[in-house]
């Protein structure tokens, strides 16, 4: 089973910036899919941001030019380093990681929440 764990998340101001890490106990090279979701109080879990295994990037519209997404995979490492951050930007983000190359199932960390205040 492979685990995921998030760290990095908190408080922070609008126009702030967090980085966001997920730790793998798998080898992450062996996904094709590598990503971040985020789901925020009463609302669904949506797409945030995704690296193929070949180092494609694609981020959700909202986030784009704000956030990118990076990954070391000698260390089984996803980062997302989210800057100007807004109050909608709040919510709890997940890592996942999927073997298929589009999201059916995977693997889901526990979540970090983050916080923008006004």
């Amino acid at each position: 089973q492979v685990q995921l764990v998030e760290s990095g998340g908190g408080l922070v101001q609008a126009g702030g910036s967090l980085r966001l890490s997920c730790e793998s106990s798998a080898s992450i090279s062996s996904f094709n899919l590598m990503g971040w979701f985020r789901q925020a109080p009463g609302k669904q879990r949506e797409f945030v941001a995704h690296i193929t295994r070949g180092g494609t990037t694609n981020y959700a519209d909202s986030v784009k030019g704000r956030f990118t997404m990076s990954r070391d995979n000698d260390k089984n490492m996803l980062y997302l380093q989210m800057n100007s951050l807004k109050p909608e930007d709040t919510a709890v983000y997940y890592c996942r990681l999927e073997t298929r190359t589009t999201w059916v199932r995977g693997y889901w960390g526990q979540g970090t929440q983050v916080t923008v205040s006004s």
